[in-house]
């Protein structure tokens, strides 16, 4: 039987409205200077249409409601189907709110009124959302046709468009698909205080259900019931009903797969002893991520190979953060992230020759597939990523890359290097002309079925460095001891 969730010594934390509202005039600072200095008036409203709720096909069974990004980081509004408005010359605040029929009361609760949603969200006026056209009209003191800057551009990420906002009427507003998009990005980019600290929070409740599942981690389970006891301890002690995205609990050689745990492989192998694990998973709190990965040997102990692959990686990790400040390049971590794992592999005797040339054959790639990391925020992969700067590069490895910008204080970012053995890549660059002759055949044959190793930390970049949120067992020693019942953290001797 496994032993009950250790208790938790967090508390959730209350977000204050004040994070949206700062959110708030951080855009409409950055759209007036953009206004000014492209020579244009300071009128008209940015307006945002919030998230709707979508039902499972055809019935009427409700998925789990979360609110649009953009929204939720300017107006912090859990409830769906709203809009949000920003009088560009006033600066004052509109929320659009649903008009509910009567019968909501009897199966969903209190139809509260305007004072409620603008005492609660701090706006500076509530008004039904059947109302935009009149009011934004009334405000607008005669103008003709008022302006409306919708958001509309591309996520560099995903490379989905932005939903821009539609309502009955619309055609009685000038419409501008173009300003919003980059400056309301560019605001979400370098975070303030008050979303550091939620950031913060969704990380420590993370950190602490990693380590829970690392204790009850024993041969012969299955990977999902280790998702479960994360789930359980994030919602149990953390109040996080979201998760940041599907969690990947892959062990033996599934961790090979970079996005394990989708619909088609869902977290269902059972755990091998000698297997490593490799657990991907955050917690959401008030809209804000973590995202966090932790490998491990499923019985508690590493082997030789296994504490090689580790070290490679933990020490790409710790090279990274060490060399993380303003200015520097991302596209330079990632390489060397790179460098540092493939010179490991080398020690290591599985592969054979020059590092410089390896570099220039892109053979990183082979066993880090993915890039060096992401930022995050509200959104796990929080946009912004190629918005200035370096364009996205064409190279193997590199192209995976979410971002190639220069560090900036303020920004929070993953650093979440991963040495794999992927059949589909690593077989056809043992017979490639090229790449053949760094392999050492007999060595790597060895990890045929190793699956991989990722380790993940959340970075915030300050003045001087950088700051991990993160706080879980990095080292063979401490995973070893935790896994055998040690507290975290722990007490060095």
């Amino acid at each position: 039987m496994m032993a009950s969730t250790t208790a938790s010594s967090l508390t959730p934390p209350k977000v204050p409205m004040e994070l949206h509202v700062n959110n708030r005039e951080k855009l409409l600072k950055s759209l007036r200077q953009h206004l000014t200095e492209t020579f244009r008036p300071l009128h008209g409203f940015v307006l945002l249409q919030g998230g709707e709720e979508q039902t499972r096909y055809c019935t009427d069974h409700i998925e789990l409601f979360r609110q649009e990004s953009y929204f939720a980081y300017l107006f912090g509004v859990k409830e769906p189907g709203c809009y949000g408005a920003i009088d560009v010359a006033t600066g004052k605040s509109i929320l659009f709110v649903p008009r509910l029929p009567a019968d909501y009361a009897v199966w969903l609760g209190e139809i509260k009124p305007s004072s409620y949603f603008q005492d609660y969200y701090m706006v500076s006026m509530v008004f039904y959302t059947d109302e935009i056209v009149e009011c934004l009209h009334e405000l607008s003191k005669g103008v003709d046709k008022p302006l409306l800057f919708l958001l509309h551009g591309l996520n560099t990420d995903s490379n989905n468009f932005s939903k821009a906002a539609e309502f009955e009427g619309i055609e009685k507003f000038e419409t501008d698909l173009t300003t919003l998009h980059p400056i309301l990005t560019e605001c979400r980019v370098l975070k303030s205080e008050l979303e550091l600290a939620v950031i913060q929070f969704a990380n420590d409740i993370s950190s602490e259900a990693h380590v829970e599942v690392m204790r009850r981690t024993r041969v012969g389970m299955k990977e999902y019931q280790l998702e479960s006891i994360f789930l359980h301890h994030t919602y149990m002690y953390g109040g996080c009903r979201h998760c940041s995205y599907t969690c990947i609990c892959a062990t033996g050689e599934n961790s090979a797969v970079l996005h394990y745990g989708h619909a088609a492989a869902p977290n269902d192998g059972t755990l091998q002893d000698g297997n490593m694990a490799l657990f991907d998973m955050g917690a959401e709190y008030k809209f804000y991520g973590s995202d966090i990965t932790c490998s491990f040997p499923v019985n508690g102990k590493f082997t030789s190979d296994q504490t090689l692959i580790y070290n490679a990686v933990l020490d790409a990790h710790n090279a990274v953060i060490s060399a993380m400040r303003p200015g520097v390049s991302w596209l330079e971590m990632h390489k060397l992230a790179e460098r540092i794992i493939l010179e490991s592999l080398m020690k290591g005797c599985i592969l054979v020759g020059n590092a410089d040339d390896m570099m220039s054959e892109r053979l990183g790639a082979v066993f880090m597939p993915h890039g060096l990391g992401h930022f995050l925020g509200i959104d796990t992969h929080d946009p912004g990523g190629y918005l200035k700067g370096p364009k996205k590069s064409n190279e193997p490895g590199l192209r995976s890359l979410r971002t190639a910008r220069e560090l900036q204080e303020g920004m929070v970012i993953t650093v979440e290097p991963g040495c794999y053995f992927i059949d589909a890549v690593l077989d056809p660059a043992i017979e490639s002309s090229s790449t053949s002759k760094f392999f050492n055949r007999e060595a790597i044959g060895r990890f045929k079925d190793f699956g991989g190793v990722r380790i993940e930390s959340d970075l915030h970049v300050t003045a001087n460095g950088c700051h991990n949120m993160t706080n879980c067992p990095r080292e063979v020693w401490e995973i070893e001891a935790v896994m055998a019942g040690a507290a975290w953290p722990l007490n060095k001797v």
